[in-house]
This record gives C-alpha cells, structure tokens and sequence, in this order.
C-alpha cells in the first residue's frame, strides 16, 4: 500500500469514525441529557420521547452505529485491497 493510498484509507476512516461519534453524541447527550425537558412532551410507548432515547432510544443507537461501522470499514478495506 502506498503512502497516498495508506493516507487516503486514514483520511475515510477518521470520517467514518467522527460521523459515528457525532451520532453518538448527539444521541446519548443531545437527546437524553439536554433535549429531554423538550421531548417529554411527545409520547413513546406509555412513557415520553426523552425517557425513551435515555433508556432504549441510545442503546438501540448504539447498536446499528456499531452495526454500521463494520459494514463501512468492510467496504473501505475490499476497497484499498486490505480486507482479511
């Protein structure tokens, strides 16, 4: 692998890397902490929208962030040729 290949590869990584830690901030923090008096008005399953996303709303977030970050890196690797 060349240095502006092994560069390129990095560069979409730290993209791939900083897309999910926004997601997971913006979920765990942004909707569960400091949007929750906002989002207790809406309805959820017998309890409101904030208590939702704190208790199942992030877990299940993390989960498919997970689930998303394997399936981008497999793509990158088969890309750039450094799959297992």
């Amino acid at each position: 692998m060349s240095d502006k290949s092994r560069g390129a590869y990095w560069s979409a990584n730290l993209r791939i890397i900083s897309i999910s830690l926004v997601i997971w901030a913006l979920v765990s923090f942004g909707f569960a902490i400091i949007l929750r008096p906002l989002l207790s008005g809406i309805p959820v399953g017998g309890t409101d929208l904030g208590f939702w996303f704190a208790q199942q709303g992030s877990i299940l977030t993390f989960i498919v962030l997970i689930f998303n970050y394997t399936r981008y890196m497999n793509k990158l690797d088969h890309e750039f040729g450094v799959e297992e």
